[in-house]
């Protein structure tokens, strides 16, 4: 048969996917099943293992505990009978070429009822200490003609021929036909891939829209140099590293960072690896979902989605995933970000588009943003003008040419010096946990990390471990008062909110926790929330800041030595000026604004800023200090 008589012959269920940097389209057909949870993903046994392709919707991450409107968007797979790789050339030729009309086409939301949401974000949750950053989605809408037999199915085909010709640099394009949902997309992130016992994530931020006629170096450079946009990826990565250190034994490392080109568009990547045994289904599970969609915290980021947008997300920044088996006996999998994409039902159409929202996020920005990109989709799939001299002046300029303004000496050496503020435990290899030290000072003893809904608590934990530590986390609702008696070291962690609220369980609970520690005189460690929870407990003043230090680097005063640390903190513990005592407590604090960066006393430390984070370029040194003072000071 013909690579057009497949195409041709195409009926209600398949999958056509062109990856990154091959000349073939794949061809995917099969049963298809629909299942509760990943777990759930017929992979087969050892003795007949088999191929499967999901579209997992946003409504699994229910399955970490977290918060989702549930609109029922199944979780979908397709179990691969026949997997073809087709020459994309004979695809593309055999492909429907006719524009698809759109009408009726506007965005769901105004301009002026989104960015009144962006205003309510930055005041509401990130000024309230709510998180550091969030993704708030409003969605293009239109409709298509459906009169015609097989008219979805005839408007995936287009759009994917159009994708294939037209959008440069998406790590997957594809288009998933199946009853009743389906996606036409190029996604440009691979959220992320095992393989042979490495995991891959790759967090893409930051969106540089291409000047009409195409990027320049001067635009890209002033887009490089935005304050913003730097700590924007910043703040991703950071999220994306709590994932792989909850699922890989090495924590996890970061290379780049990278430009990610595409068509109309340029962002900002890093590329993060490290080792794991898991099922790949359980890798799924523990990295659902890329904050570059959703926001971090990502337990908050759930929440403040749940209370902001105004209906559920469907598939939208979920996943397509395809696990495959491999010759150890197991699957790799490979699973992109469900962004760029278009979904057709019952002849509407929708683009759901985003922004990320920080603190110093402009209204009006935000909604250029999502405009930009919902005009990326909608220019690639030919449903509006494309600007085709920029699309030319691409073409021309492809990656590897070395003339691309991307590839200018000044821009890589710009893109290059940021990796100079961030900590080089995340950059260098590591050894697996055994000790960054000759002699990993703490070897021997115990800790229990207690998460107060932010799993940089994974990132500290696998820092603990390289001082030699022996580390258990557990959620704040789990800790139990027995084990944490146990251990050598309470480790009392971040979390979002206002360490003030009486009226959370949470709060108690840590305060509870710091409040028990100190009673008994044993070893404890406090971070950030916990920070200001026992700096109340200390009769020092917590407020909220004037402006958030959500993914703010500063070199602070920490008990005689400087330390570059990143901070996520929107409140405060306060002291007058000058103070360097509280109680039993040696204070840490900035000479004019009396912030208390850091306690120590007997049997304890405390530090405001996240030691853990990439943004801590004296982050291992400082965690070493107040741990040996902790536990060895009576």
């Amino acid at each position: 048969m013909t690579t057009a008589d497949r195409i041709h012959a195409l009926d209600s269920s398949f999958v056509l996917l062109a990856r990154e940097g091959s000349d073939s389209v794949e061809l995917l057909t099969g049963e298809i099943v629909d299942v509760t949870n990943l777990a759930d993903i017929p992979l087969g046994t050892a003795g007949e293992r088999r191929e499967v392709f999901s579209l997992v919707p946003y409504r699994q991450v229910r399955e970490r505990g977290f918060e989702a409107q549930d609109d029922g968007a199944p979780l979908r797979c397709l179990l691969v009978d026949e997997h073809l790789h087709l020459p994309a050339e004979e695809v593309r030729a055999a492909l429907p070429a006719d524009p698809i009309p759109l009408h009726d086409g506007g965005f769901d939301l105004s301009d002026e009822e989104y960015a009144a949401i962006v205003e309510r974000v930055i005041a509401d949750e990130i000024g309230r200490g709510e998180g550091a950053n969030f993704v708030i989605r409003r969605d293009y809408t239109a409709r298509i003609d459906t009169t015609a037999p097989d008219a979805e199915r005839t408007a995936a085909l287009t759009w994917f021929r159009a994708l294939l010709e037209h959008e440069r640099g998406a790590y997957w394009t594809f288009a998933v036909v199946t009853p009743g949902v389906v996606a036409v997309g190029a996604s440009p992130e691979a959220h992320v891939v095992a393989q042979g016992g490495v995991v891959t994530m790759n967090p893409i931020s930051g969106t540089f829209r291409h000047p009409a006629g195409g990027s320049t170096t001067a635009a890209l450079g002033e887009f490089l140099s935005s304050t913003k946009e730097t700590e924007e990826l910043f703040m991703v990565v950071d999220e994306e590293l709590k994932m792989m250190s909850a699922v890989c034994s090495d924590g996890g490392r970061i290379t780049g960072p990278h430009l990610k080109q595409m068509s109309r568009l340029t962002h900002t990547e890093y590329m993060l690896r490290g080792s794991s045994r898991l099922d790949p289904r359980d890798i799924l599970r523990e990295t659902m979902f890329a904050p570059t969609v959703t926001g971090s915290p990502m337990q908050n980021a759930c929440t403040v989605i749940r209370r902001h947008e105004r209906k559920p997300r469907g598939y939208y920044s979920g996943v397509a995933a395809l696990f495959t088996p491999n010759d150890a006996g197991g699957h790799d999998l490979d699973a992109p970000i469900l962004i760029r994409t278009v979904y057709l039902k019952d002849g509407e159409v929708s683009v759901p588009v985003g922004a990320t929202l920080v603190r110093h996020s402009d209204p009006a920005g935000e909604v250029g943003e999502t405009h930009g990109k919902a005009a990326g989709v909608l220019g690639a799939i030919g449903a509006v003008a494309r600007d085709t001299a920029a699309e030319a002046r691409e073409d021309a300029d492809a990656p590897g040419s070395g003339s691309t303004p991307a590839e200018d000496p000044e821009i890589q050496a710009l893109l290059a010096s940021r990796n100079a503020r961030l900590a080089e435990f995340w950059i260098n290899p590591q050894d697996g946990g055994t000790g960054t030290t000759a002699a990993a000072p703490f070897a021997g003893r115990t800790a229990v990390v207690v998460d107060a809904e932010d799993r940089f608590t994974t990132m500290l934990a696998h820092q603990l471990r390289h001082l030699g530590l022996d580390v258990r986390i557990l959620p704040w609702a789990e800790a139990d008062d027995a084990e944490i008696d146990a251990a050598d070291l309470l480790v009392a962690g971040p979390g979002p909110g206002d360490p003030r609220d009486d009226s959370s369980l949470r709060i108690a609970r840590m305060r509870a926790l710091v409040a028990r520690r100190r009673a008994g005189g044993r070893p404890l460690l406090a971070v950030c929330l916990s920070h200001q929870i026992l700096a109340d407990s200390l009769g020092i003043e917590l407020a909220p800041l004037a402006s958030p230090h959500q993914g703010l680097q500063k070199s602070v005063p920490v008990f005689g030595e400087d330390a570059s640390i990143g901070f996520y903190n929107t409140f405060t513990a306060r002291v007058t000026p000058g103070t360097t005592e509280a109680d039993v407590a040696e204070v840490s604090a900035d000479a004019e604004s009396g912030d208390v960066y850091a306690l120590r006393g007997p049997a304890f430390a405390s530090v405001q800023g996240h030691l853990e984070s990439i943004l801590s370029r004296d982050g291992m040194t400082t965690l070493q200090r107040l741990v040996g003072h902790a536990l060895n000071a009576r």
